[in-house]
């Protein structure tokens, strides 16, 4: 038997070796598009340096045009008032010198907004690399933290398991877990911001000859269709990464976060109402308290409309000084807690990260009663925070 045990254990080590290179291999996968997007970000400031001499360059022309404009339309003037006064050669110069003169000055007006317009649109296309550029670092900071949990944490999985084939099994269920959610991310973007991105660039290429052959009104009309493109492309990749990682959690903290996720969720399930409440005054805590949180919570939500089918779940959080507890509580199926589920990897993994946090987690049923999960997690900050 403790042969069979050393195997397993060998087992779940190239297990997660595997995971941590596909991890890897996707973490320089996000910073090889960050890159590229400096590249473009770079060139495109130094077109947008060329396009600024060339509207001052041009604002510079205009000027100059319109005072020999004004001085060539009072000489016309003078000649038409006057006009016994100088032979049909002068008149003649005078009147093709104004004409021309007014014709430069017009098309020196439209270059002037043409210009004006590709500077202002580069602008709009630096702003939109920027931001994808923090996006990107984000997310490479986000994937250093699993990395980190991975090569860590979770290899002391395999020694908390007692059982040996359920050792194996959840291992081969994290992985089954993670390339299906590569799969469902490489589809989303295959199919959403990669197609958007491609057209943007056929379309970026044919506004020129679009321009030169249909004219400006044309090129114009191409031009807005390509940002309402971009502007969906953006949408798209906001909403991919929203669900690999909120970004609220970061940023406004866990009980912003957990009532937009529960008021989302309730919004796709209908059949089921979801009541949330914050017992105390909102509260932040240190980043790996607040994922932690969300995720048991979402996890018990998850596990509670796809399996207890409930018409209503009850969510509280009550965070004080040392102790961090969340209930939820539903009215659906329930199930007989005595009974030992052989694929709960769900309550696995948990179990598994209420005990990282030095926790517990308790879990009350009855069939036909509903479900009540109890998480509490001493708060352990460090004397730096």
């Amino acid at each position: 038997m403790s042969k069979k045990k050393k195997l397993d254990t060998k087992t779940l080590d190239l297990i997660l070796e595997k995971m941590i290179d596909t991890v890897d291999i996707s973490k320089n996968e996000i910073f090889r598009i960050g890159e590229q997007c400096r590249k473009d970000h770079m060139s495109l400031s130094d077109e947008l340096k060329e396009m600024k001499e060339q509207v001052a360059k041009t604002i510079s022309e205009g000027d100059r045009l319109d005072v020999q404009t004004r001085f060539a339309r009072k000489r016309l003037s003078e000649v038409s008032m006057h006009f016994k006064d100088f032979t049909e050669a002068e008149v003649r110069d005078a009147y093709e010198k104004a004409h021309q003169l007014q014709m430069n000055y017009s098309m020196n007006q439209q270059l002037e907004k043409q210009l004006r317009d590709r500077r202002d649109d580069i602008e709009r296309r630096l702003v939109g690399l920027q931001e994808t550029i923090e996006r990107a670092e984000h997310l490479i900071s986000q994937i250093t933290v699993v990395m980190n949990y991975l090569t860590s944490d979770l290899q002391q999985v395999g020694e908390m398991l007692e059982d040996a084939k359920m050792k194996q099994d959840f291992g081969l269920k994290i992985i089954a877990a993670q390339e299906e959610e590569r799969k469902r991310v490489s589809r989303e973007i295959h199919d959403g911001p990669a197609q958007m991105m491609a057209n943007v660039m056929m379309r970026s290429d044919l506004i020129e000859r679009v321009y030169r052959e249909r004219g400006s009104n044309e090129a114009f009309k191409e031009i807005r269709d390509l940002k309402k493109m971009v502007r969906n492309a953006l949408y798209e990749v906001r909403r991919i990464i929203y669900d690999l990682r909120p970004m609220a959690l970061d940023d406004l903290g866990l009980v912003p976060t957990l009532k937009k996720y529960l008021q989302t969720t309730e919004e796709y399930h209908k059949k089921t109402k979801i009541v949330f409440a914050n017992i105390k005054e909102e509260k932040r805590l240190p980043a790996n308290y607040e994922v932690a949180l969300f995720r048991l919570i979402q996890e018990s939500v998850q596990n509670a409309i796809k399996h207890a089918r409930p018409s209503e779940i009850q969510v509280k959080l009550e965070i004080d000084r040392t102790k961090a507890s969340a209930v939820i509580k539903d009215d659906g199926t329930g199930f007989d807690t005595s009974l030992k589920k052989t694929n709960s990897f769900g309550l696995i993994g948990m179990r598994e990260r209420v005990e990282l946090l030095e926790g517990e987690l308790s879990i009350d049923s009855r069939i036909g009663k509903g479900t009540v999960v109890l998480i509490q997690v001493p708060i352990i900050c460090d004397s730096n925070n």
